[in-house]
């Protein structure tokens, strides 16, 4: 099942069931008995059953999806969380050492709900950096609340997965001529870079997790331009899904509708030094979870 937040020219955005090419407004459908915000549907204890249920009971499409637009599918989420260095490949590009699991633990950081943007829309530059590059990665969005799940039931707590791009900015111009530069600085520059508006492209929609047999085994790539930089599978991440959320559910409770990113694979353009520039078009796909098209735009 995809789930989606749409608007047409005379609504505000509302939750939906996409089929095919038919969108099933879920409150309307309902009747009024589910909310019209998806985050508001995912939040009710047995939201996929009765999801199911209103599939099932072979309602009237709200609409063509050709005829909407589609928004993030959450666009403001509880919290969204990022893994860092968790493909080795990606470790090894950067200059990094093996990551030995059984001494180290997933790097984890949050990126603020603003910088969520829809597929389709357009991510502008930032003015703090001439350095921004992609990482495209799956998104694992928790369907119910869960603190110090285990690693055997933690994709249990799953409500499904999505296509999102940690967009990064390498490096930050503050503007201050002669900056002295600390470790400290180094690190909170690479963070900050994280934070930016529009730098969590994510969508189009939320794929159930009983529709993805394992997540730990789907190919992601991302194109620039039509040129491919990224490709590889979710099996090369040195920390599976199970594994991140069960760690992040040490760290804070995790709430339906919060998205964890798990981290991007080799293939960014710092690498080669190729950033992102005015014009340029990145796709990024998931398998099965469909395709995430940014073009990109000046300051």
């Amino acid at each position: 099942m995809k789930l989606a937040t749409y608007s047409t020219a005379t609504t505000e955005p509302r939750a939906a069931i996409v089929d095919g090419t038919q969108v099933f407004d879920i409150a309307s459908a309902s009747g009024g008995a589910l909310p019209s915000v998806l985050l508001e549907v995912m939040a009710r204890p047995h939201w996929k059953r009765e999801l199911d249920d209103l599939i099932a009971a072979n309602p009237a499409p709200s609409h063509d999806l050709a005829d909407v637009s589609l928004h993030a599918p959450i666009e403001r989420p509880g919290k969204l969380l990022a893994a860092a260095g968790n493909y080795q490949a990606h470790v090894d590009e950067g200059g990094g050492d093996r990551v030995d699991t059984t001494r180290r633990t997933p790097r984890i950081f949050l990126k603020p709900s603003s910088s969520i943007i829809a597929a389709g829309a357009a991510l502008s530059l930032p003015t703090v950096s001439h350095e921004v590059d992609w990482e495209i990665e799956l998104a694992i969005v928790i369907g119910r609340t869960a603190r110090n799940v285990s690693v055997t039931d933690a994709l249990d707590v799953v409500g499904g997965y999505a296509v999102i791009n940690d967009v990064s900015a390498r490096s930050m111009s503050w503007g201050i001529e002669d900056r002295e530069v600390h470790e400290w600085d180094r690190f909170f520059d690479w963070l900050t870079g994280k934070w930016i508006d529009g730098f969590a492209p994510l969508g189009p929609w939320i794929v159930t997790a009983d529709d993805i047999a394992d997540p730990d085994a789907l190919d992601l790539s991302l194109q620039v331009n039509g040129e491919i930089w990224q490709q590889a599978t979710t099996a090369d991440m040195i920390f599976s899904c199970a594994e991140l959320v069960a760690f992040c559910s040490r760290i804070c409770t995790l709430e339906p509708g919060d998205i964890i990113a798990t981290g991007t694979p080799a293939g960014c353009g710092v690498a080669s030094g190729r950033f992102l520039t005015d014009g340029d078009v990145m796709v990024g796909t998931v398998a099965g979870l469909g395709e995430l098209r940014t073009p990109v735009v000046g300051p």
